[in-house]
C-alpha cells in the first residue's frame, strides 16, 4: 500500500485502518488478549506499544518544535537496539489491564487523527520532518498510526487462528 501523500489521504486511511483494528479487538476476552504467543507477546502487549509509539511521535514534536534534538526512536536507544526496547515495553506495561490497553490506543489515535486534521498539505507534506531520515511529519504519523494498525491487526489475526 502506498503512503498517503495528503492530509485528506492519510486521515481517510487513518480512520480506516483504525476501524479495522477496533472491530477486530472488540470481543477478544481479557484472558486471550493476555495469553502469551510468538515471542512471548500477547495481543495486549502489542495494543500497548502501538499506544507507546504514537506517543513517541508527539515526542518527537515536541523535541523538534523546541529546537533541541529528536531521540529517535527514544531518548538513549538506537534503531538498532528495538528488540530489547520493546521486550522493555512489555514488562513496563505489564500491569495494565486489558481495557486500559484498549483505551489507552483509543486516545492516542484520537490524538494523532486530531493533530492530523488540525494539519494542511503543507505542514504535513510540505517539507522533512525535522530529523535525518527525509521523511515528511505526515509520513512519520501515517507510520505511527495506520501502518502500526495493520501491523497490530495481522499479528492478533494470527494469534487468534493459533488460539482456534
Amino acid at each position: 500500500m502506498p503512503a498517503a501523500t495528503t492530509r485528506d489521504a492519510l486521515i481517510a486511511v487513518t480512520v480506516k485502518d483504525y476501524a479495522k483494528l477496533e472491530r477486530l479487538i472488540a470481543d477478544i476476552p481479557a484472558g486471550l488478549a493476555e495469553r502469551k504467543f510468538e515471542d512471548d507477546t500477547s495481543i495486549k502487549d502489542v495494543i500497548c506499544h502501538r499506544a507507546h509509539w504514537s506517543g513517541l511521535f508527539f515526542k518527537w514534536i515536541d523535541q523538534a518544535a523546541a529546537g533541541g534534538p529528536v531521540h529517535m526512536p527514544d531518548e538513549g536507544v538506537k534503531w538498532n537496539q528495538l528488540k530489547p526496547y520493546n521486550a522493555d515495553l512489555r514488562e513496563r506495561y505489564a500491569d495494565l489491564s486489558w481495557d486500559e490497553a484498549r483505551g489507552w490506543l483509543a486516545r492516542e489515535h484520537e490524538r494523532l487523527l486530531a493533530f492530523m486534521e488540525a494539519g494542511t498539505d503543507e505542514s504535513l507534506y510540505g517539507g522533512p520532518f525535522p530529523t535525518t531520515s527525509g521523511w515528511t511529519t505526515g509520513r512519520y504519523a501515517e507510520a505511527s498510526g495506520p501502518s502500526h494498525y495493520r501491523s497490530a491487526a495481522k499479528f492478533i489475526r494470527a494469534c487468534l487462528k493459533k488460539a482456534g
